[in-house]
This record gives C-alpha cells, sequence and structure tokens, in this order.
C-alpha cells in the first residue's frame, strides 16, 4: 500500500477519478492541503506569540524584582547613613568672673524716735566713743569686707525708671459705657444730616428697593467715626450707599466711661424709602 501525501491534491484527483469533478465537493477537497498549511501557519504564529508573552512578562516581572530590592536596599543604606550618632555641642565655660574688692562697712540708718522698749540692741545708735574705736566705714549695707586696703566701700546702684508700658484700655473699645457718644445736636440733628446727605442709588430707585441697612461703627476718643460695616445689609447699592454716608458723618461727641473718654461701638440703622 502506498503511502498518500495529505498536503498534496493529488488523492482528490483519485478518489473524484471518473466522476462529476465539476461539483463542489471536488472543489472543497482540492482546496483542503492550502486550508491545512494555513491552519499550520495560524497555530504556529499564535504560539509563537503566546510564548513572547509569556517571556516577555517573565523578564518585566524579573526587572520589577530587582527594582524593588534596589529600593529596599537602598533604603536600608540610607537608614544606616542617618543613623550617625550626633556629636553633642561643647559645653561653654563661662570665665570666673572677677571678685569685687570691698571694705567691710555698717549700713547707715537714719535716726528714728522709738519707744525704748521697740529699739533692738543692734539698733541703738553709737556714741562719739564707740564710733571712733571702730574701723570699719560706714555705707548703704552691712557689708563682710575682703580686702580691707584696696578695697572700697560698696554703694547702692541707682536704677533708671523705666516708662510704663502702654496700657491696652487705651485701644480699647467698649460695647457698653456709662455715657454713650452722641452726634452734634442730638438724634434730631442725625436724622436730618442723613436724610439731607444720602443719595437713593438710582438701580435701587428704579428697582423699587427700600429697606433698612444696620451699619455699625466706632466713635474713637476724639470723636472721629472709623471702621464702618454692615450688620444687616437690604442691597448691594443700599449697603454701599449706607457705609459712605457714615464714614462722611462729622465728628460725634465721645463716649465716657469712669469719667475717661473711650471708643465705643456704635450701632445706627439708616432707612432706605422712597416716596
Amino acid at each position: 500500500m502506498s503511502k498518500i501525501d495529505l498536503i498534496s491534491n493529488e488523492w482528490a484527483d483519485l478518489v473524484f477519478e471518473g466522476r462529476n469533478q465539476a461539483y463542489g465537493a471536488y472543489r472543497l477537497r482540492k482546496s483542503t492541503s492550502k486550508r491545512n498549511l494555513w491552519s499550520l501557519l495560524i497555530v504556529l504564529i499564535a504560539a509563537v506569540v503566546i510564548f513572547s508573552a509569556i517571556a516577555i512578562k517573565n523578564v518585566i516581572q524579573a526587572n520589577q524584582k530587582v527594582a524593588i530590592t534596589t529600593e529596599v536596599e537602598l533604603s536600608k543604606i540610607e537608614t544606616k547613613k542617618q543613623a550617625k550618632v550626633e556629636k553633642k555641642a561643647p559645653v561653654k565655660i563661662e570665665p570666673p568672673k572677677p571678685v569685687e574688692k570691698v571694705k567691710s562697712s555698717i549700713k547707715f540708718t537714719a535716726p528714728v524716735i522709738k519707744k525704748d522698749e521697740d529699739v533692738k540692741p543692734e539698733e541703738e545708735m553709737k556714741n562719739q566713743d564707740e564710733l571712733q574705736k571702730t574701723k570699719t566705714t560706714i555705707g548703704a549695707f552691712n557689708v563682710v569686707g575682703n580686702d580691707e586696703v584696696g578695697g572700697e566701700v560698696l554703694k547702692a546702684k541707682e536704677e533708671i525708671a523705666q516708662p510704663e508700658p502702654p496700657k491696652e484700655e487705651e485701644n480699647k473699645v467698649f460695647d457698653v459705657v456709662e455715657e454713650n457718644p452722641s452726634f452734634p445736636g442730638g438724634q434730631a440733628a442725625l436724622m436730618q444730616w442723613l436724610n439731607a446727605n444720602i443719595k437713593y442709588p438710582v438701580i435701587a430707585a428704579e428697582n423699587g428697593i427700600e429697606g433698612r441697612v444696620i451699619v455699625q461703627f466706632v466713635v474713637s476718643k476724639t470723636g472721629s467715626i472709623s471702621d464702618v460695616r454692615v450688620v444687616r445689609g437690604v442691597d448691594p447699592s443700599l449697603d454701599k450707599e449706607a457705609v459712605r454716608v457714615v464714614s462722611n458723618m462729622p465728628n460725634w461727641t465721645p463716649g465716657r466711661q469712669n469719667g475717661t473718654t473711650v471708643n465705643v461701638r456704635f450701632t445706627l440703622p439708616v432707612t432706605f424709602r422712597l416716596q
């Protein structure tokens, strides 16, 4: 029995010898070898791709392990480098201060009239004979000297009085005081001044916006107005006009606390009403 090459197309001719070769089965069998070749090529290519992917993956994982190992080793090295023992700063030894040479002296006490039973023995006034016998000098302190020949009598050092720091209450702003600040001429004059100086914003007037803007400000101890801000607003245009007119008010009569002028926080409603 002869061997048949399946890749060759001769077996198809043998099978369909003497038969109708125009039939579709003949053409299908005739092209079998070509399909087999393509199948083998595709399988080989797929196998090469799969093995290549596996090899590349293994190489990448190996590189990552090497990189991680390198990082761990570097971190260990850096940790070892940082774990150095710091040297302590040398202790500064201050040079010994020179000893002041002083003579022995007794404190001079001004004579004070006391009762006999209140006078201590050491406080009794010395007579002239006792003063002449003693070799100690009279100073501001009772001092046991260390150099009676070359030393000096210890004297008190005068301290210059430093100016007192400014009191915090000088810049303090009070909310409640004994005597509140007031507008020159009183409340009626304040309302007249506001009505005469308020310029109704055109935008608010066209849109029919009315309301009361609550403004807060500080009346300083000199009566000037500062720190003007809106506590409760109505409309940005009305709020801005209220701040402007309050900032331009003349100086007030400052408030008083314990008979002294102080800074006082004051709240004022500014009413905007269309006629």
